[in-house]
């Protein structure tokens, strides 16, 4: 691959060394203990942040505490308005954003859809409605209100950590409420400077705050914590099940989002035309490191030949490199992924499965210093084998066949996640039953876009099963954050 001169790229411009947000200001953390966040492909220092503890997280809940019966009180128009501001300021460093986030994830710079879901949430924020009641009498009147829960908590991962920042803080804010946000140790840069922009839109201290650390230090600490009232969750089940038992002794609900292992169906009409495209970019899109990623292909033996072909040629012109190269995909995000995506290409090979390109890591001139590893393509692969039950997190695609209508639906629930899926065929009965018998939260038909089903606005993101539960970004979603109040007046 030919290379070119890295861009020059000042992160201490736009964030204060070693701080986080506490209460409106950028604060150490009370350790004095810092964290380096390192570029996954060069393995260079970035920035250095607060390794946060219990204690930070006690003082970010206090702040949110403190500053929760003012904003609760503001109106959702202003709330709206500032929701707008922040909107605003995210287009104007949109650049800034993006570059940031591909520095400390390692994907290639691309579009983000951060500015787009701030300016829809915000157009929200005063369209969350109560109902009335009938009642008993003509003197007496029955209502709902909608009402914050209080202080709310987030974790967020590393993979995507613009996105997740906008999902999980701008929603509960809307509705009145305010937020403790602890970003992945790996990837915090981008929560930071977004946090940052909300500051000089105008949105009050202590209303979103901040703490970085490690996910068993602050990240335990917070749904712990007695003050949290609700928290939302995205990452392994593992580490899921943990954050859920820490909000069932405090008996606070809880969004969870963990993972899948999302099956794309190609039927016998199928157009592999725009089939394999998709297929390719759902899983090489941020080295394959996406919850919604189709990591199955499930293909029925008539165009089985043919699918493997394309998808090795298209394969084999995936660009690999840094993020400010034009490539079509960087490297993953630390030597801990790296060596458990390697260890499932091992593990893929000695359940049999067929490794067709790929296998293994990339070396070389500008590979050798960050965690490269080639997009892999594993044939003949049996739907009880590891590599199709288990989430890699990586650009490994697995191919297994179908007979029947039948053995598809069963080969495509047959895991334990229930994400997204995808089904290629041009038949709209066929697509209509299949989408109505796979177990996901979202199917696509002929489609897919940033890894699950794109093209519809508002469109409600979750899981079944070990994909967890709850709903992010429907329209609906500031209902999630917010609890109903029965008011009955006697007035006679």
């Amino acid at each position: 691959m030919t290379t070119t001169a890295p861009v020059s790229f000042d992160i201490a411009a736009l964030l204060p060394d070693g701080t986080h947000l506490i209460a409106g200001e950028w604060v150490p953390a009370r350790s004095k203990a810092v964290l380096e966040v390192i570029n996954p492909a060069t393995g260079a220092l970035l920035a250095r942040v607060p390794r946060g503890t219990a204690e930070d997280i006690d003082d970010a809940v206090r702040a949110a505490e403190q500053a929760l019966s003012a904003w609760r009180d503001t109106s959702p128009a202003v709330r709206g308005e500032l929701l707008y501001r922040w909107a605003e300021l995210v287009r104007e460093h949109d650049d800034d954003i993006n570059r940031l986030e591909a520095m400390e994830v390692g994907h290639p710079v691309g579009p983000s859809p951060i500015a787009a879901r701030l300016t829809y949430l915000a157009g929200k924020a005063d369209k969350v409605l109560g109902n009335t009641l009938p009642t008993r009498s003509p003197d007496m009147l029955g209502l709902t209100l909608r009402e914050p829960y209080g202080v709310v908590g987030a974790i967020i991962p590393w993979n995507a950590p613009g996105p997740m920042t906008v999902f999980n803080t701008a929603a509960p804010i809307a509705a009145g409420n305010t937020v403790v946000l602890k970003p992945a140790e790996d990837a915090p840069l981008t929560a930071l400077y977004l946090a940052r922009l909300a500051q000089e839109a105008g949105i009050p201290p202590g209303v979103l705050n901040v703490v970085t650390g490690y996910g068993n230090e602050a990240g335990a600490a917070l749904p712990a914590h007695p003050g949290i009232r609700k928290m939302s969750f995205t990452g392994s089940p593992a580490t899921g099940t943990a954050v859920m038992e820490a909000c069932a002794r405090n008996l606070i609900p809880l969004q969870l989002e963990l993972g899948g292992k999302s099956p794309q169906i190609v039927l016998p009409d199928a157009d592999l035309t725009k089939a394999v495209p998709a297929i390719v970019r759902s899983i090489v899109m941020n080295s394959g490191q996406v919850c919604a990623a189709g990591s199955r292909v499930l293909v029925h033996p008539s165009l089985h030949d043919q699918l493997v072909t394309e998808v090795t040629d298209a394969f084999r012109t995936v660009r690999v490199g840094l993020w400010d190269q034009p490539v079509d995909m960087g490297p993953l995000i630390n030597a801990r992924q790296e060596k458990r995506v390697l260890d499932y290409l091992a593990i893929g090979r000695e359940e049999g499965a067929e490794v067709v390109v790929g296998g293994g890591k990339l070396a070389g001139e500008p590979y050798e210093n960050g965690y490269f590893v080639e997009p892999t393509l594993f044939d003949q692969v049996r739907p009880e084998m590891r590599i199709a039950q288990e989430e890699i997190f990586g650009p490994v695609l697995s191919v297994l066949t179908y007979e029947d209508e039948e053995e598809a639906v069963a080969i495509a629930n047959g895991t334990r996640y229930g994400l997204t899926a995808a089904v290629w065929t041009q038949d709209i009965g066929r697509a209509v039953r299949l989408a109505r018998r796979v177990q996901a939260g979202q199917i696509a038909v002929n489609t897919l876009g940033d890894g699950g089903p794109g093209g519809a606005i508002g469109a409600p993101f979750g899981g079944y099963k070990h994909s967890g539960f709850g709903r992010s970004m429907g329209t609906d979603y500031l209902e999630d954050w917010t609890q109903v109040k029965c008011v009955v007046i006697n007035a006679g």
